[in-house]
């Protein structure tokens, strides 16, 4: 059974982890699908803009195209002009006015969003004579080509659009083609929380599910888990209340069987004898009913007749009539509260003796009993040197047929309802237990009930 469970679980969880990742992998395709349609929307609506600069400012693509062929031109009359030619080009004098012209037409499209961009420099190369390239200038992308804009980085930047520009000149000084290549990167701040937002519906719902599936999951496994506490517990139950009855019930049988013998009816001395064994088994059997009945009763449904009572002289005589049944038991008392309470003078007796045999079970050799008040709470105080309770099995020692074991063994005998009937019969009085154990260090048991 126990295997069974084992491999249930393990299975569901391999199931819950193998969604978890099928969510991740639908919200990570989605995010990055929404990135790309960002992008497209931001190129669609950009390129409207930028198709050419001198949809900008046709004067500012003059001047442009003048630098262009004067450094073209003074290049083919001087060879070791190629040198200045890059740096001329990153730091033509209109760059700064075609950055603001170019930031206000941004501005205005996307008057929600915060854009960054940069216009950088990729090829320069002169055709000589309309045949020969000559490539003075050619690189990838960098942010260091800049010639407009004030993007700061590439790296979080995607390419709008390529700006490819020829120039000819025919003349008898010169007859060339030059053609460049700009390329605009932009960047939109805060680009992730806008697409986050976008999704914020999807979201909701993938962590949605994932949380339902987990509490559902560790709801299902902690159910799991009580069934099969309660199942094993159960079957012990059952296990020892059989071997509860089978002593009583053997020993009717065999005395039935005995008072049938002629002998025996003659004889009036062991004719009684038997009686009386036929009595006290009967007297045993309706024990065992009455405890599995009575204390098979939750703290509401138990009835209380509650009467005023000495607390001290109270539990004085119920300790001497304990030392009666227990004399080789030493027995302590610190009383160091006198007070009256008004309480269910029968269960509440039952209660305490319980405590008091269930330290006697399981090795005490000392008891001691104190009482205290504190803020109108009367506590009784039940401290043995036993052989304690390990710190697992203390959560579940008020549990319904609940016993501690030894190992995979029961060492001791009881129905488990001891401590459960305790535990009901002290919250009937509206009051609480405490527990204080460590194996080998004996147990100590604090019942406090309202003064």
């Amino acid at each position: 059974m126990k295997q069974k469970i084992n491999i249930l679980i393990s299975l569901s969880a391999i199931v819950l982890i193998a969604l978890c990742f099928m969510q991740y992998y639908l919200v990570t395709t989605t995010y990055n699908y929404k990135v790309a349609q960002f992008r497209t929307e931001v190129k669609e609506r950009l390129s409207n803009i930028t198709n050419d600069y001198s949809d900008i400012d046709s004067t500012i693509f003059h001047k442009k195209d003048f630098l262009y062929k004067e450094l073209a031109e003074n290049y083919l009359i001087d060879r070791n002009y190629r040198s200045q030619i890059k740096k001329q080009l990153l730091e033509n004098h209109f760059r700064k006015q075609l950055t603001q012209k170019l930031q206000k037409e941004f501005d205005k499209e996307f008057p929600d969003h915060s854009i960054d961009f940069a216009i950088v420099l990729n090829k320069f190369v002169i055709y000589n004579n309309a045949k020969q390239a000559d490539t003075l200038f050619a690189e990838k992308p960098f942010i260091e080509n800049k010639m407009y804009g004030n993007l700061a980085s590439l790296d979080d930047a995607f390419l709008i659009r390529n700006y490819v520009g020829t120039t000819s000149s025919n003349t008898e000084k010169s007859n060339y083609k030059l053609l460049t290549e700009d390329a605009l990167y932009v960047s939109v701040k805060n680009w992730e929380i806008i697409i986050l937002k976008r999704m914020a519906l999807l979201l909701f719902f993938a962590f949605a599910s994932i949380i339902t599936l987990i509490t559902i999951f560790i709801i299902t496994l902690k159910a799991l888990i009580k069934q099969k506490k309660i199942s094993d517990v159960k079957t012990d139950f059952i296990n020892n209340i059989t071997h509860e009855l089978k002593t009583p019930l053997t020993t009717l049988s065999v005395s039935t069987k005995i008072l049938e013998r002629k002998e025996v009816k003659e004889n009036e001395i062991i004719y009684n004898q038997l009686l009386s064994t036929i009595n006290r088994q009967n007297d045993r059997l309706q024990s065992l009913i009455d405890q599995v009945m009575s204390n098979s009763l939750g703290f509401e449904e138990i009835e209380l007749q509650k009467e005023k009572i000495k607390a001290n002289l109270f539990l004085t005589t119920l300790i001497d009539d304990f030392k009666l049944a227990y004399p080789n038991i030493e027995i302590k008392t610190d009383f160091k509260a006198e007070t009256q309470l008004t309480l269910d003078k029968f269960h509440l007796t039952t209660a305490i003796i319980n405590v008091l045999e269930n330290a006697v079970k399981y090795g005490c050799t000392t008891i001691v009993v104190s009482t205290n008040l504190v803020n109108n709470q009367f506590s009784v105080s039940i401290e043995d040197d036993g052989i304690g309770i390990a710190k697992n099995k203390q959560s579940l020692l008020f549990d319904k047929f609940y016993r501690v074991e030894q190992g995979n063994l029961h060492t001791t005998k009881g129905l488990g309802l001891g401590l459960y009937y305790v535990d009901q019969i002290i919250k009937a009085h509206k009051g609480s237990i405490n527990l204080i154990s460590d194996l080998g260090k004996g147990t100590r048991f604090i019942l406090s009930i309202p003064s």
